[in-house]
């Protein structure tokens, strides 16, 4: 299960520090380190993705299972310790092929190579004892069972009622397949399917979505030519649906102000068939890169990138924009299956701030729209007040008509959590 010169459990371990310690988002630590460790074996880097995004996701149902068998509360416990036991504990419970016996013996010859010897006794016994009361364990809310924050819990209840909450808080942990867009401009779906097949790459069609594949049995995905070749990028089937219902024409001028990595602009800039302008704005040197790597692979000429401030006003957009997209940054509570710690991050406190963000970009930015032209407004939550919430606001205070929108929530949609809002800017008397 894991490398000669490579302790997979050690790895995971630093990983858990300082996703739980230095605050590293938890998508970003663990892409990281497979990106340190690319020479490691399938299974291996299989391993270590798992137990790391396991560990995560579950972490408040490991913290009460510990507190269930040990003198020492979980909060109390060493850091190093504390890990050690929630990456044993889930293994304990969710990775039935690795015998107890191994899980025991590892974790304490953890805790002895980080100096910790002395607890050796501790870990095992608190593991030991969690073994054999594994039968009788029962969760005691839905918050520990989903390992999810009671505000998430209570505010999925009451927006959408306890069944669809319930579904909702499941599909954490349900295994989807990755999903890309085809780069339509230089190769077809079929095609792509054909080349990524030819590489071991299972491949499958999406219904009613030309421009997707849902891909599996990959390893690394830098290794696979089609992606070097800019011929794909990953991208959900919820962000793919952005700019479908933008709908931009051949030769408009398209704005999207919070831009990064650049998936939908370079969707926006593809369906114009390399007619018109995509101007993809973002507010750091950083994100910029990312979208300017990503549209130098994919080959897109039909796009400039900016590094600007949504919320600052800029004279020069003004009434310029045929469609405007604004992908705004919000509370996230449509992707945890992917982004697994996001979860314990956010507060009601911080999704109150967001919306009030939301408005403030959006109260910004409707100004560069031309009279007839089209706002599409999106985010990655499933929280009411940020979406239909802000789209209310919106309407009743500036010029503007709705066209269309769509909620997608995790576990009743096949996709990741999503909203858009498609407005269009009413004309001047």
């Amino acid at each position: 299960m894991t490398d000669q010169k490579v302790n997979i459990r050690a790895v995971v371990l630093e990983l858990l520090l300082e996703i739980t310690g230095r605050k590293t988002y938890s998508h970003l630590a663990l892409g990281g380190a497979l990106e340190r460790y690319q020479y490691l074996s399938k299974q291996d880097r299989a391993f270590l993705t798992r137990l790391t995004e396991g560990t995560i996701e579950r972490m408040l149902e490991l913290d009460y299972v510990i507190s269930q068998y040990s003198k020492v509360p979980p909060d109390k416990l060493k850091p190093v310790i504390h890990n050690i036991l929630r990456m044993s504990v889930y293994q304990l419970r969710y990775m039935d092929r690795i015998p107890e016996s191994a899980v025991c013996n590892e974790a304490v010859k953890l805790a002895q190579k980080k100096g910790f010897g002395s607890l050796k006794g501790f870990v095992n016994g608190v593991l030991r004892n969690i073994i054999r009361g594994k039968n009788h364990f029962q969760y005691p809310n839905l918050s520990v069972q989903y390992s999810t924050p009671e505000w998430i819990v209570a505010q999925w209840s009451e927006e959408y009622g306890a069944g669809t909450a319930i579904r909702m808080l499941e599909s954490q942990y349900e295994k989807k397949p990755i999903t890309i867009r085809v780069n339509l401009q230089k190769i077809t779906r079929s095609e792509l399917k054909e080349k990524l097949e030819a590489d071991g790459i299972h491949a499958q069609e999406i219904e009613g979505m030309d421009c997707a594949l849902a891909v599996s049995e990959f390893d690394y995905l830098r290794r696979i030519p089609a992606f070097r070749e800019g011929l794909f990028l990953v991208q959900d089937v919820s962000s793919m649906q952005v700019a479908l219902m933008a709908a931009p024409n051949p030769g408009d001028y398209c704005i999207d102000v919070c831009a990064a990595p650049g998936g939908k602009s370079l969707h926006l800039a593809e369906l114009m068939q390399g007619t018109g302008m995509v101007e993809a704005r973002d507010l750091t040197d950083y994100k910029t890169g990312l979208i300017e790597d990503n549209a130098a692979r994919m080959g897109v000429r039909n796009m400039k990138v900016v590094r600007m401030d949504a919320t600052v006003f800029d004279p020069g957009s003004l009434e310029k924009a045929d469609v405007l997209l604004a992908d705004l940054p919000c509370s996230g509570l449509g992707v945890l299956g992917k982004k697994r710690d996001l979860k314990y991050r956010m507060s009601p406190k911080q999704q109150k701030e967001l919306e009030e963000l939301q408005r403030t970009i959006l109260s910004t930015v409707w100004q560069y729209v031309k009279p007839g032209g089209t706002l599409v407004y999106s985010t990655c939550t499933v929280h009411r007040e940020e979406n239909e919430g802000n789209v209310e606001w919106f309407l009743n205070n500036y010029p503007f008509s709705l066209k269309d929108q769509i909620q997608m929530l995790p576990g009743v949609d096949p996709w990741d959590g999503f909203y858009i809002a498609k407005m269009e800017r009413k004309p001047y008397d």
